[in-house]
């Protein structure tokens, strides 16, 4: 591996990171609403965060790049705000992995707090557990085969990023190029060992990340049925 595939190895982990992270905190709250929720508004919430699952990456990437230009909407109230724009920044990107793989952490989620039973919840309640409370002693353990669920596909999902990354961040050697698009350089200057290289590790990662998820939740359900 070269000084560039190095770097962009650190670029690719630190935004996978970020992006967890905030999809977590941001999606949480989402999910529950979506899963206890009789709104209105409710389907279209739900389409809205769901569009990244059939939208072109390069659709998404395309209108972000315009929102986060200094004529953009986002970018433009940023640099009001004392900062130095957003697009083709790290910054940029984490913004567009957060909206392009939050279906990958909302629907685990909304799913594992669907399926806890309103009783276990009201009983809480009856002793007096504040709402909080009830959510971090009732809910999150109940919920975590899908917490682990959601937190490992925002991961991984970001992981493999293209289309999204290569239109916001514009492929910047050490700043914004990330190992799905090295690859691809790679391939495009016929560097095909490197390109072996990077894409088996990713390769491999992915199957470990997912075998485990698949094993933690397998042995949790066994543990439940058996219960």
């Amino acid at each position: 591996m070269g000084p560039n595939d190095i770097a962009a190895l650190w670029v690719t982990l630190r935004l996978a990171l970020t992006s967890t992270l905030l999809l977590l905190l941001l999606g949480t709250p989402v999910a529950w609403w979506l899963a206890r929720s009789h709104s209105r508004v409710h389907t279209l919430v739900e389409t809205v965060i769901a569009l990244p699952l059939v939208l072109p990456p390069t659709v998404l990437g395309f209108y972000l790049l315009i929102a986060l230009s200094p004529n953009g909407l986002l970018g433009a109230s940023w640099i009001a705000l004392g900062g130095s724009g957003l697009a083709f920044t790290f910054t940029g990107l984490v913004i567009g992995s957060v909206l392009y793989s939050m279906p990958f952490v909302v629907q685990p989620l909304q799913n594992a707090f669907a399926a806890i039973d309103r009783r276990t919840l009201e009983a809480a309640s009856t002793l007096r557990a504040s709402p909080l409370d009830c959510f971090f002693s009732v809910v999150v353990p109940l919920a975590r085969p899908g917490l682990i669920t959601a937190a490992t596909l925002g991961f991984a999902h970001t992981l493999g990023e293209f289309g999204v990354v290569l239109m916001i961040g514009c492929n910047i050697p050490g700043k914004t190029q990330v190992l799905s698009i090295a690859i691809y350089d790679h391939v495009e200057s016929l560097e095909y060992g490197q390109a072996h290289l990077l894409s088996a590790g990713l390769l491999l990662f992915s199957f470990l990340i997912l075998f485990l998820v698949y094993r933690m939740n397998g042995t949790s359900l066994l543990r439940r049925e058996n219960r």
